[in-house]
């Protein structure tokens, strides 16, 4: 399996970042690229087993992602595609993940995928996940309110 992993730091506490984040079914709230994300067997925080049909912008393209694993206490979930794969992948698993920020305060969240694919498109499918969580978390700095300083 291959790896494409994301980090960053948020000034705002672990509370409220996974107020936003822990909500599986809720990224249409927050994520740009995603028109609506319409719940299957399931709402909010889970449970395990359920399904997500997330609709893109701007062409209106659908994936369904199933959530695999779910550790309110821990925050973090994982999640996998169900159905047609939108990547060049045998296997995808996604994982959010966040830890408090002890000092000077705020929140940890890391993103990662381990997905299975042909050794030639390793490194574009890892470039390609890792801009897509870089982009994800951008989008929750702006949801929060918060702004990279230059």
């Amino acid at each position: 399996m291959s790896l494409a992993y994301f980090s960053s730091v948020f000034r705002t506490d672990i509370d409220g970042v996974w107020s936003v984040l822990g909500d599986f079914h809720g990224t249409a709230g927050w994520v740009d690229r995603i028109r609506s994300a319409e719940p299957e067997g399931g709402s909010g925080r889970g449970p395990v087993g359920s399904l997500r049909r997330i609709t893109l912008e701007p062409d209106g393209r659908q994936v369904r992602e199933r959530l695999v694993h779910y550790d309110e206490p821990g925050r973090r979930y994982s999640y996998e595609f169900a159905g047609p794969n939108p990547f060049p992948v045998r296997a995808y698993r996604g994982t959010v993940h966040l830890l408090p920020v002890t000092e000077p305060g705020g929140t940890f969240l890391e993103w990662y995928g381990e997905f299975d694919c042909d050794g030639e498109l390793v490194e574009q499918l890892s470039g390609v996940f890792t801009g897509l969580y870089r982009e994800f978390a951008a989008d929750l700095r702006t949801h929060l309110g918060e702004h990279l300083k230059a």
